[in-house]
C-alpha cells in the first residue's frame, strides 16, 4: 500500500512537473511583448522593404539590450506578404489575431496600407506606416511617420519651379499613391498658372520594364523649348530600367531633370548610377546628412547588419522615429493597450536624424524637415536644398475641393480623422 502510494505520488509529481513544463511556453509568451513586422521579403517591393524588416529587428534588439519594455522582452514576429496586396490583409489579421502582437511596423505601398486598414480598425490594432504617401487619410489605428504630400511632393515642385521648370511630366506606378499624389500636384500646378497642355501624366504597372516608348514620349514633350522636369512616383524595381532608358536616350539631369519620391539609397545600391547622376530625390532624410545622431545610427546599423557597405534611407529613419515614439507612449501609458497607447503618443517627441525633433501630432502625422538631394556617382545624395525647420504633416490636401475643409484630430472633443471645419461634423466614425 505504501509502495502504491509512493508510485501514485511519483506519477502525480511527474504529471505536475510535466504540466509546468508544458505551461512554460505560455508563461514565456506572457513575459514578452510581440512586435509585428509586415514587410514584403519577396516580389517587386522586396528591393525596398527587406531593409525595413531588418531595421525593425535592429530596433527590437536595441530595446531588449536596454532592458526591454515594461519589464518584458520584445519579440519580433516577421511575416512576408510577398508584394501581394490582398495577402497583406491576411498577414495583418494573422499578426493581430493569432500572434497577438501589440503593434505592427509595416507596409510600403499605399495599396498595401489600404488593404490592411480595415483589419487594423476592426481588430483595434496599431500600425506604424513609414513611407511617404498621398495623404487623404487619417485613421485612429495608423500612425503616419512617412511624409504627407505637403512634406515632400509640394516642396519638390516648388523647388523645380524655382529652377525655371514650365512643363511637367507626372510619371507613376499605377496604384493609389501616384494617382492621388498626381491629382494633388495637377491641381496645385494649375493653381500656380500651369496650363493643362504643359502637364503630361503617365502610369505603368508594377515591375514595368519596357520604357523605350515612354521615355521617347517624355523626350518629345520636353523638346518644345520650355524647361521640362519629371516628377516620379514610380515605385519598386521598375526604377532601374526607367533610369537606364533615360540614359540610353540621352535624357540627362541637365536636359530633363527627374525628381523622385520613391528612389533612395537602397534602390540605388548595387546598380550603375551613371545614368542617374544629377537627378533629384525629395525625402526627409538622406544617409549623407552630417549630424552626430545620423553618424550614431549608421554605426548602429552597420554593427547590427555586419556589413559596412549597407546603406540607410528615409523609411528606415521613419521606422526609428515611430519605434521610439511607440516605446515612449507605452512607457507613458504603462500598458501596450492600443487605446491607451494611441492617447499617450499625441504630443510626444523624439530626435530625428537631421538634428531636429519629430513630434506626433493630433492627426497621427509627425513633424519632418524636407530635403532635396542630388544623386551622386557613388549612389549617395548631396543635399541641395532643405527647409529651415520642420513641417507639420497635413492629412488632407489644401488643393483638392473635397479635402481643403477637412481636418484630422484624434484628441477630444473632435476625435475624428475627417472633421469638416465648415459643417462642424465628422464625416467618418468618431473614436470612442
Amino acid at each position: 500500500m505504501q509502495k502504491r502510494d509512493f508510485v501514485k505520488r511519483l506519477v502525480l509529481g511527474a504529471g505536475l512537473v510535466l504540466g509546468l513544463s508544458i505551461g512554460l511556453p505560455g508563461q514565456a509568451a506572457d513575459d514578452t511583448i510581440k512586435v509585428g513586422v509586415l514587410h514584403s521579403l519577396s516580389g517587386t517591393m522586396a528591393i525596398s522593404e527587406t531593409t525595413l524588416k531588418d531595421t525593425v529587428l535592429m530596433l527590437v534588439d536595441a530595446q531588449n539590450k536596454k532592458g526591454g519594455l515594461l519589464g518584458k522582452k520584445l519579440e519580433a514576429v516577421v511575416v512576408d506578404p510577398a508584394s501581394n496586396w490582398p495577402l497583406f490583409a491576411e498577414k495583418a489579421r494573422e499578426l493581430l489575431e493569432k500572434d497577438k502582437v501589440a503593434v505592427v511596423f509595416g507596409c510600403w505601398t499605399s495599396v498595401s496600407r489600404k488593404s490592411v486598414l480595415p483589419v487594423f480598425e476592426e481588430l483595434n490594432g496599431l500600425l506604424f506606416y513609414p513611407v511617404q504617401y498621398e495623404g487623404e487619410e487619417s485613421s485612429k489605428n495608423v500612425f503616419y511617420t512617412g511624409a504627407a504630400p505637403n512634406q515632400q511632393a509640394i516642396p519638390a515642385v516648388d523647388y523645380l519651379m524655382g529652377l525655371g521648370v514650365k512643363r511637367w511630366v507626372l510619371a507613376g506606378t499605377d496604384y493609389v499613391y501616384p494617382r492621388t499624389t498626381n491629382k494633388i500636384l495637377e491641381a496645385y500646378l494649375k493653381q500656380k498658372g500651369v496650363a493643362a497642355a504643359d502637364i503630361m501624366i503617365n502610369y505603368t504597372p508594377f515591375g514595368h520594364s519596357d520604357w523605350q516608348s515612354i521615355v521617347s514620349d517624355i523626350k518629345k514633350f520636353g523638346a518644345t523649348g520650355k524647361k521640362t522636369a519629371v516628377v516620379s512616383t514610380i515605385n519598386g524595381d521598375a526604377n532601374v530600367p526607367f533610369y537606364k532608358e533615360l540614359g540610353n536616350q540621352g535624357v540627362s539631369a541637365e536636359t530633363i531633370p527627374v525628381v523622385a519620391f520613391s528612389v533612395g539609397e537602397e534602390e540605388l545600391s548595387g546598380i550603375d548610377t551613371k545614368p542617374l547622376v544629377g537627378h533629384l530625390a525629395a525625402w526627409n532624410y538622406f544617409m549623407s546628412v552630417d549630424t552626430p545622431e545620423n553618424a550614431a545610427f549608421i554605426k548602429q546599423w552597420h554593427d547590427f547588419i555586419k556589413n559596412p557597405k549597407r546603406v540607410t534611407n528615409d523609411p528606415m529613419e521613419a521606422h526609428l522615429i515611430g519605434f521610439d515614439l511607440w516605446v515612449k507612449a507605452v512607457q507613458k501609458a504603462g500598458s501596450t493597450d492600443a487605446d491607451k497607447v494611441a492617447k499617450a503618443i499625441i504630443g510626444l517627441e523624439t530626435p530625428n536624424l537631421t538634428g531636429g525633433i519629430a513630434k506626433m501630432l493630433p492627426n497621427h502625422h509627425i513633424t519632418k524637415p524636407v530635403l532635396i538631394g542630388e544623386i551622386q556617382d557613388d549612389g549617395q545624395f548631396a543635399v541641395v536644398w532643405q527647409t529651415k525647420g520642420t513641417v507639420p504633416g497635413d492629412a488632407w490636401s489644401n488643393f483638392l475641393p473635397g479635402s481643403k475643409d477637412l481636418e484630422a484630430d484624434w484628441t477630444a472633443p473632435i476625435n475624428c480623422g475627417n472633421y469638416n471645419t465648415k459643417t462642424k461634423t465628422c464625416l467618418g466614425t468618431k473614436a470612442k
